[in-house]
């Protein structure tokens, strides 16, 4: 394993000076899962919830979150993404959320699609929490990435 890149010689905490690194396509893909009742997954699959549209607002959400990542993640850069897709799709033992993202920048986009779907699968226990007590939040990882200088790498 390489050094932290985010310290410095003293051990202190410090933004990643990427000023040096090409402007490259880059490109992550993350999930998370929400577990749950089966009966609360068929209520947010069905739209009929009484918080609305169970679904389409978890992907908005985690749309948003993606484009605010520099705002909660105190050393991540700023990035102008160029593509942020949310999909919640259902999954064995409740729901599976992926986000796919792309930019062209100097790092990449890993950070924004944890983000994307770690909001995401909040919006949905958000909205769900009233139906099933019992949902977890589980599995919020990296699949892909490509483009920048450490190349493609796929979970």
């Amino acid at each position: 394993m390489s050094a932290l890149t985010h310290l410095d010689a003293e051990g202190r905490a410090r933004m990643v000076d990427v000023s040096d690194k090409a402007i490259t396509a880059r490109e992550a893909v993350a999930e998370g899962f929400v577990r749950m009742a089966p009966e609360t997954r068929a209520l947010a699959l069905s739209g009929q919830a009484k918080k609305g549209e169970v679904i389409v607002t978890a992907e908005l959400a985690g749309v948003m979150a993606a484009k605010r990542t520099a705002e909660l993640i105190p050393l991540c850069h700023p990035l102008p993404l160029s593509s942020v897709k949310v999909a919640v799709e259902s999954a064995e033992h409740g729901l599976r959320v992926v986000a796919r993202l792309k930019t062209t920048a100097q790092t990449g986009v890993e950070m924004e699609a944890l983000t994307a779907v770690s909001i995401a699968c909040l919006t949905l226990f958000d909205m769900l929490k009233a139906a099933d007590k019992t949902m977890v939040i589980e599995g919020v990882r990296v699949l892909e990435k490509s483009g920048g200088r450490s190349g493609d790498w796929t979970a």
